[in-house]
This record gives structure tokens, C-alpha cells and sequence, in this order.
């Protein structure tokens, strides 16, 4: 009698957590629902953290990382998804593990990311932070690869956005990539290659002449042709 009375106790146990937590995702989902309409992106953060703990979910975790992402989270991005490179990760949780790791420095694994990305789909915007992120590791031939690719595919509406000045702007691609030629160019021989560089540069200016970021390279070119010789 004693062990009929223990399991209908346990019985009832498990069926109130069952109901307590189905209670509870339902709640989490009306609230998720809610900050969506609310366009409140931390309040939806919040939401997806406690669903994810009821009843976890891979493709709400990549969304949860992607949601982090957009509010400059990176550290959070990675806790949540790790970093490590899966083969049956989605496209976003390679995104998302690409761009995290390049914002918090992780240079070599975030370049191991985007190549897997560029694999699945090749396109110059990829290129583009593949040629750049290969330029800080100094793979300066693997970045003229992604270059030259990225000069022949990238199309005119093409644009890519930098951040060094105030106020952030947008420049097209090919341009884009011609800087990129031309900083490649200038450190594979510094001494020798100060002209080949500098006119890469006025090419890129010729495609955009508010092209800040060369403009500052053309400048920093030019000071030191000009630098007396030791």
C-alpha cells in the first residue's frame, strides 16, 4: 500500500511540473510575442532565454545569437552557440559564429567561419571581409585571390560600410576592393611598392572621391615617398 500511495505521489508530481511548465512556456511565449509588437529586441532577448531553458531548441538558439549580434553582443553571441566549426551547422549559426569572433578580435576563427560561408556561397561581400580578415594574418597571397574575385563579380550597387570617422558612410565594393589591392601591395615590399600602391589608391578615389579611408591612406602614402631617404 505503501508503495502505491509513494507513486501516485510522484505521479501527481510529475504531472503538475509538466503542467507548471507548460504554463510557463505559454506565458513566455505570449511575452515574446508581446516585445516583438513592441519592437523591444531585449525584451524578445529575454523572452527566448527562458523558452530556450523550457524547451531548448537549435534553431532558436541561432536566432537568440543573431538576436545579441545586432545589439553588439558578441561575448553573449558565442556563450550561447560556442564557436567551435560543426559541419551540420545552419548558414546563421556560421554567421553569426563569423562575425562575433571578428568583433572580439578572434581573427583566425572568424576567417575559418567565413570560408566555410564563402563555400556554401560564394559571393564578393564574403570576399570582401575574407581578403581583410586575411590581410591582419598576413596571408597577403590568399587575400589577392579573394581580391581579384571580388574586383570581377562585385556589381555596381555593390557597397561596403567603414566606421573610422565620425559619421559612418558607404563606398562601393569594387572600390572597396581596390583599397584592399592596394594595401596588400604596399606590404608585400614597403620601399619599392609606395607608387603601384598610391595609384591603386587613386583608383579607388576615382570610383569614389569621398572615400575617406583612402583618402587617409593616400596621405599616409605620400608622407612617406616624401620622407627623407636614411
Amino acid at each position: 500500500m505503501k508503495k502505491i500511495t509513494v507513486a501516485i505521489v510522484l505521479l501527481i508530481s510529475a504531472i503538475s511540473f509538466a503542467q507548471g511548465n507548460a504554463d510557463l512556456k505559454a506565458h513566455y511565449e505570449a511575452y515574446y510575442k508581446q516585445m516583438k509588437a513592441q519592437g523591444d529586441v531585449q525584451g524578445v532577448i529575454n523572452a527566448m532565454t527562458h523558452l530556450e531553458v523550457l524547451a531548448p531548441n537549435q534553431s532558436r538558439r541561432d536566432t537568440l545569437a543573431y538576436l545579441y549580434i545586432t545589439e553588439g553582443q558578441f561575448v553573449q553571441a558565442i556563450n550561447t552557440i560556442g564557436f567551435e566549426k560543426n559541419a551540420t551547422d545552419s548558414d546563421l549559426n556560421v554567421e553569426v559564429k563569423a562575425i562575433a569572433l571578428k568583433n572580439l578580435n578572434e581573427t583566425k576563427r572568424a576567417l575559418e567561419h567565413y570560408n566555410v560561408l564563402f563555400r556554401r556561397n560564394a559571393n564578393p561581400v564574403l570576399a570582401y571581409e575574407i581578403a581583410d580578415l586575411m590581410i591582419q594574418n598576413k596571408d597577403l597571397a590568399g587575400a589577392k585571390a579573394k581580391i581579384e574575385y571580388g574586383i570581377t563579380n562585385a556589381k555596381d550597387d555593390m557597397k561596403r560600410a567603414f566606421y573610422e570617422s565620425q559619421r559612418p558612410y558607404e563606398t562601393p565594393l569594387k572600390a572597396a576592393f581596390i583599397y584592399l589591392k592596394a594595401l596588400v601591395t604596399f606590404q608585400e615590399n614597403q620601399d619599392a611598392n609606395i607608387d603601384p600602391a598610391l595609384k591603386l589608391v587613386n583608383d579607388a578615389l576615382a570610383i569614389d572621391p569621398n572615400f575617406n579611408m583612402a583618402k587617409m591612406t593616400r596621405e599616409a602614402l605620400e608622407a612617406k615617398k616624401a620622407a627623407p631617404k636614411n
